[in-house]
Protein backbone atom coordinates (compact mmCIF):
# COMPACT_ATOMS: atom_id res chain seq x y z
CA UNK A 1 0.00 0.00 0.00
CA UNK A 2 3.00 2.32 1.13
CA UNK A 3 4.17 1.74 -2.85
CA UNK A 4 1.22 2.28 -4.33
CA UNK A 5 0.91 5.59 -2.37
CA UNK A 6 4.41 6.91 -3.55
CA UNK A 7 3.39 5.82 -7.04
CA UNK A 8 0.10 7.79 -7.32
CA UNK A 9 1.90 10.76 -5.42
CA UNK A 10 4.45 10.92 -8.28
CA UNK A 11 2.08 10.41 -11.03
CA UNK A 12 0.23 13.40 -9.29
CA UNK A 13 3.64 15.26 -9.58
CA UNK A 14 3.93 14.26 -13.37
CA UNK A 15 -0.03 15.12 -13.98
CA UNK A 16 0.97 18.94 -12.42
CA UNK A 17 4.18 19.38 -13.86
CA UNK A 18 2.46 18.57 -17.35
CA UNK A 19 -0.04 20.75 -16.98
CA UNK A 20 2.05 23.66 -15.54
CA UNK A 21 4.39 23.04 -18.65
CA UNK A 22 1.20 22.72 -21.43
CA UNK A 23 -0.01 26.18 -19.55
CA UNK A 24 3.59 27.88 -19.86
CA UNK A 25 3.46 26.45 -23.50
CA UNK A 26 -0.16 28.22 -24.31
CA UNK A 27 0.93 31.46 -22.62
CA UNK A 28 4.42 31.81 -23.90
CA UNK A 29 3.40 30.49 -27.76
CA UNK A 30 -0.49 30.34 -28.25
CA UNK A 31 -1.73 28.01 -31.05
CA UNK A 32 -2.61 30.08 -34.30
CA UNK A 33 -6.26 28.82 -33.80
CA UNK A 34 -6.36 30.33 -30.32
CA UNK A 35 -4.76 33.51 -31.35
CA UNK A 36 -7.40 34.30 -33.96
CA UNK A 37 -10.31 33.07 -31.57
CA UNK A 38 -9.13 35.92 -29.20
CA UNK A 39 -8.38 37.93 -31.99
CA UNK A 40 -11.36 38.31 -33.58
CA UNK A 41 -13.70 38.43 -30.13
CA UNK A 42 -11.56 42.02 -29.39
CA UNK A 43 -11.87 43.09 -32.15
CA UNK A 44 -15.97 42.52 -32.64
CA UNK A 45 -16.40 43.45 -28.94
CA UNK A 46 -14.03 47.08 -29.48
CA UNK A 47 -16.01 48.22 -33.09
CA UNK A 48 -19.35 47.38 -31.32
CA UNK A 49 -18.80 49.09 -27.81
CA UNK A 50 -16.73 52.06 -29.15
CA UNK A 51 -19.19 52.53 -32.74
CA UNK A 52 -22.28 51.53 -31.83
CA UNK A 53 -22.38 52.13 -28.25
CA UNK A 54 -23.48 48.40 -27.25
CA UNK A 55 -22.86 46.32 -23.89
CA UNK A 56 -19.60 44.19 -23.97
CA UNK A 57 -20.75 41.54 -22.30
CA UNK A 58 -24.14 41.17 -24.87
CA UNK A 59 -21.92 41.55 -27.65
CA UNK A 60 -19.69 39.11 -26.46
CA UNK A 61 -22.70 36.65 -26.00
CA UNK A 62 -24.43 37.20 -28.36
CA UNK A 63 -22.36 38.46 -31.28
CA UNK A 64 -19.39 36.30 -30.65
CA UNK A 65 -19.90 32.84 -28.69
CA UNK A 66 -23.72 32.24 -29.70
CA UNK A 67 -23.07 31.79 -33.52
CA UNK A 68 -19.31 30.88 -33.54
CA UNK A 69 -16.36 28.57 -32.89
CA UNK A 70 -16.43 26.15 -29.81
CA UNK A 71 -13.62 27.97 -28.50
CA UNK A 72 -14.97 31.20 -28.18
CA UNK A 73 -17.47 30.41 -25.46
CA UNK A 74 -14.51 30.11 -23.51
CA UNK A 75 -12.79 33.38 -24.01
CA UNK A 76 -12.98 35.97 -21.54
CA UNK A 77 -13.18 40.08 -22.23
CA UNK A 78 -11.84 43.30 -20.50
CA UNK A 79 -12.66 46.67 -22.11
CA UNK A 80 -11.29 50.07 -21.05
CA UNK A 81 -12.87 52.68 -21.97
CA UNK A 82 -10.28 55.21 -21.07
CA UNK A 83 -7.61 53.79 -22.83
CA UNK A 84 -10.10 52.64 -25.25
CA UNK A 85 -8.57 49.51 -25.57
CA UNK A 86 -10.52 45.59 -25.97
CA UNK A 87 -8.36 42.85 -24.40
CA UNK A 88 -9.44 39.22 -24.86
CA UNK A 89 -7.94 35.57 -23.91
CA UNK A 90 -9.04 32.06 -23.80
CA UNK A 91 -10.06 31.36 -19.97
CA UNK A 92 -8.40 34.86 -19.55
CA UNK A 93 -4.77 33.89 -19.84
CA UNK A 94 -4.22 32.82 -23.52
CA UNK A 95 -4.11 33.91 -27.20
CA UNK A 96 -3.97 37.63 -26.16
CA UNK A 97 -6.00 39.50 -28.07
CA UNK A 98 -5.83 43.13 -28.22
CA UNK A 99 -7.51 45.75 -30.20
CA UNK A 100 -7.86 49.59 -30.07
CA UNK A 101 -10.21 52.42 -31.01
CA UNK A 102 -9.32 55.42 -32.77
CA UNK A 103 -11.41 58.19 -33.42
CA UNK A 104 -12.89 57.93 -36.59
CA UNK A 105 -10.77 54.97 -37.98
CA UNK A 106 -12.90 52.73 -35.80
CA UNK A 107 -11.12 49.66 -33.73
CA UNK A 108 -8.02 47.44 -34.86
CA UNK A 109 -6.69 44.47 -34.02
CA UNK A 110 -3.54 44.72 -33.01
CA UNK A 111 -1.92 40.95 -32.97
CA UNK A 112 2.09 42.25 -32.36
CA UNK A 113 0.23 44.41 -29.37
CA UNK A 114 1.99 47.91 -30.69
CA UNK A 115 -0.47 49.71 -29.37
CA UNK A 116 1.18 52.92 -30.57
CA UNK A 117 1.56 51.88 -34.10
CA UNK A 118 -2.04 51.21 -34.23
CA UNK A 119 -3.28 54.73 -33.18
CA UNK A 120 -3.69 56.49 -36.22
CA UNK A 121 -3.98 60.17 -36.82
CA UNK A 122 -7.65 60.59 -36.56
CA UNK A 123 -9.88 60.65 -39.76
CA UNK A 124 -12.29 63.84 -40.19
CA UNK A 125 -15.74 63.48 -38.39
CA UNK A 126 -19.28 63.82 -40.50
CA UNK A 127 -20.04 67.71 -41.36
CA UNK A 128 -22.99 69.43 -40.68
CA UNK A 129 -25.70 68.19 -38.96
CA UNK A 130 -28.62 65.83 -40.33
CA UNK A 131 -31.51 67.61 -41.14
CA UNK A 132 -35.51 67.12 -40.83
CA UNK A 133 -36.03 67.10 -44.67
CA UNK A 134 -37.33 63.85 -45.80
CA UNK A 135 -35.08 60.91 -46.82
CA UNK A 136 -32.39 60.91 -48.24
CA UNK A 137 -31.57 64.56 -48.04
CA UNK A 138 -32.74 64.17 -44.68
CA UNK A 139 -33.81 61.55 -41.48
CA UNK A 140 -37.67 62.66 -41.53
CA UNK A 141 -39.41 59.43 -43.15
CA UNK A 142 -43.31 59.38 -44.12
CA UNK A 143 -44.93 56.38 -42.59
CA UNK A 144 -45.63 53.97 -45.23
CA UNK A 145 -49.86 53.45 -45.84
CA UNK A 146 -49.26 50.35 -47.97
CA UNK A 147 -50.51 47.10 -46.19
CA UNK A 148 -48.98 45.03 -48.81
CA UNK A 149 -45.51 46.19 -47.45
CA UNK A 150 -46.66 46.21 -43.64
CA UNK A 151 -47.46 42.57 -44.24
CA UNK A 152 -43.85 41.72 -45.74
CA UNK A 153 -42.05 43.43 -42.92
CA UNK A 154 -44.11 42.15 -39.57
CA UNK A 155 -43.72 38.48 -41.37
CA UNK A 156 -40.81 36.94 -39.49
CA UNK A 157 -40.14 34.65 -41.73
CA UNK A 158 -39.49 36.97 -44.42
CA UNK A 159 -37.24 39.22 -41.97
CA UNK A 160 -35.46 35.76 -41.23
CA UNK A 161 -34.16 35.15 -37.90
CA UNK A 162 -31.58 37.70 -36.33
CA UNK A 163 -33.21 40.61 -38.08
CA UNK A 164 -31.15 43.48 -36.89
CA UNK A 165 -32.60 46.06 -39.39
CA UNK A 166 -34.68 45.75 -42.85
CA UNK A 167 -34.74 49.08 -44.68
CA UNK A 168 -36.87 49.43 -47.90
CA UNK A 169 -36.74 51.97 -50.78
CA UNK A 170 -38.52 52.78 -53.82
CA UNK A 171 -38.00 55.49 -56.17
CA UNK A 172 -35.84 57.32 -54.04
CA UNK A 173 -38.07 57.07 -50.29
CA UNK A 174 -37.93 54.94 -47.11
CA UNK A 175 -41.65 52.88 -47.79
CA UNK A 176 -40.98 50.71 -44.74
CA UNK A 177 -38.53 49.95 -42.08
CA UNK A 178 -38.27 47.57 -39.38
CA UNK A 179 -35.82 46.91 -36.20
CA UNK A 180 -34.73 44.44 -34.00
CA UNK A 181 -34.37 44.94 -30.35
CA UNK A 182 -32.28 47.00 -29.29
CA UNK A 183 -31.58 47.98 -32.52
CA UNK A 184 -32.49 51.12 -34.34
CA UNK A 185 -31.84 53.25 -37.24
CA UNK A 186 -29.27 55.25 -35.77
CA UNK A 187 -27.66 52.18 -34.74
CA UNK A 188 -23.91 51.57 -36.85
CA UNK A 189 -24.21 47.75 -37.94
CA UNK A 190 -21.21 45.86 -39.36
CA UNK A 191 -21.90 44.82 -43.28
CA UNK A 192 -18.91 42.69 -43.03
CA UNK A 193 -18.58 42.07 -47.05
CA UNK A 194 -20.95 44.52 -48.13
CA UNK A 195 -18.05 46.52 -47.75
CA UNK A 196 -16.16 45.62 -50.40
CA UNK A 197 -18.81 47.06 -52.70
CA UNK A 198 -18.24 50.50 -51.16
CA UNK A 199 -14.65 49.62 -51.68
CA UNK A 200 -15.40 49.53 -55.26
CA UNK A 201 -17.12 53.29 -55.20
CA UNK A 202 -13.94 54.56 -53.16
CA UNK A 203 -11.93 53.44 -55.86
CA UNK A 204 -14.56 55.65 -58.59
CA UNK A 205 -13.69 58.73 -56.89
CA UNK A 206 -10.30 58.21 -57.31
CA UNK A 207 -10.81 57.20 -61.43
CA UNK A 208 -12.73 60.28 -61.49
CA UNK A 209 -10.16 62.52 -60.29
CA UNK A 210 -7.59 61.20 -62.56
CA UNK A 211 -5.33 59.26 -59.87
CA UNK A 212 -6.13 56.21 -60.70
CA UNK A 213 -7.45 53.97 -63.88
CA UNK A 214 -9.18 50.83 -63.48
CA UNK A 215 -6.19 49.44 -66.49
CA UNK A 216 -3.02 51.11 -64.39
CA UNK A 217 -0.78 47.96 -64.05
CA UNK A 218 2.61 47.18 -61.51
CA UNK A 219 0.32 47.48 -58.46
CA UNK A 220 3.27 47.10 -56.44
CA UNK A 221 7.14 47.32 -56.46
CA UNK A 222 6.98 43.28 -55.70
CA UNK A 223 4.80 42.60 -58.30
CA UNK A 224 7.26 44.37 -61.03
CA UNK A 225 9.25 41.88 -60.67
CA UNK A 226 7.45 38.61 -61.93
CA UNK A 227 4.11 38.21 -63.08
CA UNK A 228 2.02 39.91 -61.09
CA UNK A 229 2.98 43.44 -62.55
CA UNK A 230 0.86 42.24 -65.62
CA UNK A 231 -2.39 42.44 -62.85
CA UNK A 232 -4.91 45.48 -63.62
CA UNK A 233 -7.09 47.38 -61.29
CA UNK A 234 -10.13 45.99 -63.13
CA UNK A 235 -8.74 42.27 -62.84
CA UNK A 236 -8.95 42.80 -58.61
CA UNK A 237 -12.12 44.34 -59.03
CA UNK A 238 -13.64 41.59 -60.26
CA UNK A 239 -11.56 38.98 -58.43
CA UNK A 240 -9.86 37.59 -60.82
CA UNK A 241 -6.35 38.62 -60.39
CA UNK A 242 -5.01 34.68 -60.32
CA UNK A 243 -3.76 35.89 -56.71
CA UNK A 244 -3.30 32.68 -54.45
CA UNK A 245 -5.84 33.20 -51.21
CA UNK A 246 -7.91 30.51 -49.23
CA UNK A 247 -11.18 32.40 -48.14
CA UNK A 248 -12.59 29.45 -45.67
CA UNK A 249 -13.60 30.27 -42.43
CA UNK A 250 -13.99 28.45 -39.19
CA UNK A 251 -10.68 27.44 -38.84
CA UNK A 252 -7.06 29.30 -39.25
CA UNK A 253 -6.44 30.25 -42.95
CA UNK A 254 -4.94 32.87 -44.78
CA UNK A 255 -8.59 34.91 -44.59
CA UNK A 256 -8.59 34.86 -40.71
CA UNK A 257 -4.74 34.87 -40.33
CA UNK A 258 -4.90 38.44 -42.30
CA UNK A 259 -7.95 39.72 -40.67
CA UNK A 260 -6.68 38.73 -37.12
CA UNK A 261 -2.92 37.62 -36.61
CA UNK A 262 -1.32 40.40 -39.36
CA UNK A 263 -1.19 44.34 -38.43
CA UNK A 264 -0.65 44.92 -42.01
CA UNK A 265 -2.86 43.37 -44.06
CA UNK A 266 -2.43 44.51 -47.52
CA UNK A 267 1.22 43.27 -47.32
CA UNK A 268 -0.11 39.97 -46.45
CA UNK A 269 -2.27 39.80 -49.54
CA UNK A 270 -0.13 41.46 -51.76
CA UNK A 271 2.59 39.01 -50.72
CA UNK A 272 0.54 36.26 -52.40
CA UNK A 273 2.32 33.92 -55.47
CA UNK A 274 0.00 33.83 -58.62
CA UNK A 275 -2.24 30.83 -58.59
CA UNK A 276 -3.86 31.17 -61.47
CA UNK A 277 -3.86 33.04 -65.16
CA UNK A 278 -4.80 36.36 -64.61
CA UNK A 279 -8.09 37.84 -65.80
CA UNK A 280 -9.48 34.31 -66.48
CA UNK A 281 -10.61 32.70 -62.91
CA UNK A 282 -12.76 33.74 -60.42
CA UNK A 283 -11.50 33.37 -57.23
CA UNK A 284 -13.08 35.23 -53.99
CA UNK A 285 -11.03 36.73 -51.64
CA UNK A 286 -11.08 39.44 -48.85
CA UNK A 287 -7.42 39.91 -49.47
CA UNK A 288 -8.09 40.89 -52.90
CA UNK A 289 -10.12 43.56 -51.57
CA UNK A 290 -7.71 44.78 -48.56
CA UNK A 291 -5.36 44.52 -51.56
CA UNK A 292 -7.69 47.18 -53.44
CA UNK A 293 -7.26 49.13 -50.61
CA UNK A 294 -3.99 49.94 -50.21
CA UNK A 295 -3.81 50.69 -53.66
CA UNK A 296 -6.12 53.15 -53.98
CA UNK A 297 -4.49 54.46 -50.10
CA UNK A 298 -1.36 54.79 -52.31
CA UNK A 299 -3.03 56.74 -55.15
CA UNK A 300 -4.61 59.06 -52.70
CA UNK A 301 -1.28 60.06 -51.13
CA UNK A 302 -1.55 62.52 -48.41
CA UNK A 303 -5.63 62.67 -48.39
CA UNK A 304 -6.24 58.62 -48.10
CA UNK A 305 -7.43 58.84 -44.86
CA UNK A 306 -9.28 61.69 -45.24
CA UNK A 307 -10.46 60.56 -48.46
CA UNK A 308 -13.91 57.76 -48.25
CA UNK A 309 -15.34 60.64 -45.62
CA UNK A 310 -14.71 64.05 -48.12
CA UNK A 311 -15.25 62.13 -51.58
CA UNK A 312 -18.23 59.56 -50.94
CA UNK A 313 -19.82 59.23 -46.84
CA UNK A 314 -20.43 63.06 -46.76
CA UNK A 315 -21.01 63.97 -50.14
CA UNK A 316 -24.45 61.63 -49.63
CA UNK A 317 -25.35 61.86 -46.11
CA UNK A 318 -23.53 58.60 -44.78
CA UNK A 319 -22.73 60.48 -41.39
CA UNK A 320 -22.83 57.40 -39.66
CA UNK A 321 -20.20 55.48 -42.07
CA UNK A 322 -17.16 54.38 -40.12
CA UNK A 323 -14.43 52.53 -42.23
CA UNK A 324 -11.89 50.41 -40.01
CA UNK A 325 -8.35 50.69 -40.58
CA UNK A 326 -6.24 48.08 -39.31
CA UNK A 327 -3.02 48.44 -37.22
CA UNK A 328 -1.05 50.10 -40.21
CA UNK A 329 -3.01 52.27 -41.50
CA UNK A 330 -4.84 50.34 -44.36
CA UNK A 331 -8.65 50.72 -44.55
CA UNK A 332 -10.09 46.90 -43.82
CA UNK A 333 -12.30 47.22 -47.12
CA UNK A 334 -13.26 44.18 -47.80
CA UNK A 335 -15.41 43.71 -44.26
CA UNK A 336 -15.22 46.50 -41.93
CA UNK A 337 -17.52 49.06 -42.40
CA UNK A 338 -20.27 50.41 -39.76
CA UNK A 339 -23.52 52.09 -40.83
CA UNK A 340 -27.08 52.44 -39.66
CA UNK A 341 -29.51 50.85 -41.92
CA UNK A 342 -30.60 53.92 -43.30
CA UNK A 343 -27.02 55.27 -44.60
CA UNK A 344 -26.12 51.45 -46.14
CA UNK A 345 -29.31 51.95 -47.81
CA UNK A 346 -28.38 55.85 -48.69
CA UNK A 347 -25.48 53.99 -50.71
CA UNK A 348 -27.54 51.43 -52.34
CA UNK A 349 -29.58 54.33 -53.86
CA UNK A 350 -26.34 55.99 -54.97
CA UNK A 351 -25.23 52.86 -57.13
CA UNK A 352 -29.05 53.01 -58.12
CA UNK A 353 -28.66 56.23 -59.28
CA UNK A 354 -25.68 55.37 -61.32
CA UNK A 355 -23.45 57.56 -59.11
CA UNK A 356 -25.25 60.87 -59.10
CA UNK A 357 -25.95 62.94 -55.82
CA UNK A 358 -28.30 65.90 -55.57
CA UNK A 359 -27.08 66.25 -59.79
CA UNK A 360 -23.48 66.12 -58.54
CA UNK A 361 -21.35 63.17 -60.06
CA UNK A 362 -19.38 61.19 -57.40
CA UNK A 363 -18.65 58.67 -59.76
CA UNK A 364 -17.74 58.85 -63.38
CA UNK A 365 -20.28 58.46 -66.16
CA UNK A 366 -20.74 54.43 -67.06
CA UNK A 367 -18.62 53.18 -63.83
CA UNK A 368 -21.77 52.41 -61.33
CA UNK A 369 -23.11 50.46 -64.07
CA UNK A 370 -19.86 48.48 -64.80
CA UNK A 371 -19.68 47.86 -61.24
CA UNK A 372 -23.13 46.04 -61.25
CA UNK A 373 -22.39 44.44 -64.84
CA UNK A 374 -20.94 40.94 -65.11
CA UNK A 375 -17.60 40.06 -65.36
CA UNK A 376 -15.90 37.89 -67.91
CA UNK A 377 -14.14 35.32 -64.88
CA UNK A 378 -17.89 34.77 -63.70
CA UNK A 379 -20.43 35.65 -65.71
CA UNK A 380 -23.12 34.04 -63.76
CA UNK A 381 -22.26 35.02 -60.14
CA UNK A 382 -19.64 38.06 -60.06
CA UNK A 383 -19.91 41.35 -61.46
CA UNK A 384 -17.01 43.78 -62.62
CA UNK A 385 -17.21 45.85 -59.45
CA UNK A 386 -17.51 44.09 -55.73
CA UNK A 387 -20.97 42.79 -56.46
CA UNK A 388 -23.11 39.64 -56.74
CA UNK A 389 -25.42 38.86 -59.65
CA UNK A 390 -27.35 36.42 -57.07
CA UNK A 391 -28.94 36.74 -53.53
CA UNK A 392 -27.55 34.92 -50.39
CA UNK A 393 -26.19 31.20 -51.02
CA UNK A 394 -27.11 29.62 -47.77
CA UNK A 395 -28.44 26.37 -47.73
CA UNK A 396 -28.19 25.98 -52.00
CA UNK A 397 -25.84 23.35 -53.04
CA UNK A 398 -22.43 23.96 -54.34
CA UNK A 399 -23.14 24.51 -58.56
CA UNK A 400 -27.08 25.50 -58.24
CA UNK A 401 -28.54 28.89 -58.57
CA UNK A 402 -29.02 30.55 -55.31
CA UNK A 403 -31.97 32.50 -56.94
CA UNK A 404 -33.29 29.47 -58.05
CA UNK A 405 -37.43 29.82 -57.29
CA UNK A 406 -37.69 33.07 -56.43
CA UNK A 407 -39.07 35.68 -59.08
CA UNK A 408 -36.83 38.27 -59.55
CA UNK A 409 -35.89 41.03 -61.86
CA UNK A 410 -33.45 40.57 -64.53
CA UNK A 411 -31.06 43.18 -63.60
CA UNK A 412 -31.03 42.86 -59.62
CA UNK A 413 -27.47 43.11 -58.01
CA UNK A 414 -26.40 42.46 -55.00
CA UNK A 415 -23.58 43.00 -51.78
CA UNK A 416 -23.84 40.30 -49.63
CA UNK A 417 -21.76 40.21 -46.05
CA UNK A 418 -21.71 37.49 -43.25
CA UNK A 419 -23.64 36.24 -41.11
CA UNK A 420 -26.76 37.44 -43.38
CA UNK A 421 -25.90 41.16 -44.30
CA UNK A 422 -27.41 41.94 -47.91
CA UNK A 423 -28.28 44.47 -49.93
CA UNK A 424 -30.79 44.15 -53.34
CA UNK A 425 -30.52 46.98 -56.04
CA UNK A 426 -33.27 46.49 -58.82
CA UNK A 427 -32.49 49.29 -61.34
CA UNK A 428 -36.05 48.14 -63.28
CA UNK A 429 -38.20 49.03 -60.10
CA UNK A 430 -36.34 51.65 -58.84
CA UNK A 431 -35.66 49.50 -55.58
CA UNK A 432 -33.25 49.19 -52.67
CA UNK A 433 -33.98 46.53 -50.16
CA UNK A 434 -31.07 46.35 -47.01
CA UNK A 435 -31.27 43.51 -44.53
CA UNK A 436 -28.64 43.21 -41.55
CA UNK A 437 -28.61 40.99 -38.60
CA UNK A 438 -26.90 37.93 -36.95
CA UNK A 439 -28.19 34.82 -39.37
CA UNK A 440 -25.58 32.72 -39.73
CA UNK A 441 -25.78 30.55 -43.02
CA UNK A 442 -26.30 27.42 -41.44
CA UNK A 443 -30.14 28.74 -40.84
CA UNK A 444 -30.64 28.81 -44.44
CA UNK A 445 -32.01 31.83 -44.33
CA UNK A 446 -32.11 33.59 -47.85
CA UNK A 447 -33.42 37.15 -48.10
CA UNK A 448 -34.45 36.82 -51.86
CA UNK A 449 -37.95 35.76 -50.64
CA UNK A 450 -38.16 39.21 -49.14
CA UNK A 451 -37.33 40.93 -52.00
CA UNK A 452 -39.21 39.27 -54.68
CA UNK A 453 -42.14 39.66 -52.35
CA UNK A 454 -41.32 43.92 -52.03
CA UNK A 455 -40.88 43.51 -56.11
CA UNK A 456 -44.87 42.24 -56.38
CA UNK A 457 -45.97 44.47 -53.41
CA UNK A 458 -44.42 47.48 -55.32
CA UNK A 459 -45.13 47.81 -58.81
Amino acid sequence: MRLIGKLLKWLAILAAVIVVVFAGWLYVAPPALIQVAAGYSAKIVCSNVFIADRDQHEVLKVDVQAPGHPILGLIAMSVDREARTAHASLLGMFGGGLAVAREGAGCASVPDGDEAAAKLALVPAATGEASQALWPEGETVEPSQDPAVAAILDDPGMLGSGMRAVVVVKNGRIVGERYGDGFSETTPLLGWSMTKTVTAAIIGTLVREGKLSLDDTGLFEAWKADGRGAIKVRDLMSMSSGLEFNEDYGDVTDVTRMLYLEPDMAAFAAAKPLAHEIGKVFSYSSGTTVTLSRIWQNAAGADALAWPRRELFDPIGMRSAVLEADARGTYVGSSYLYASARDWARFGQFLLQDGLWNGEAILPAGYAAMMRAPSSAAPDAYTQGQMWLNGPSAGTPDGQDPDAGFDLPADTVWALGHDGQSMAIVPSKQLVVVRLGLTPSKLGYKSQAMVAALVKALP
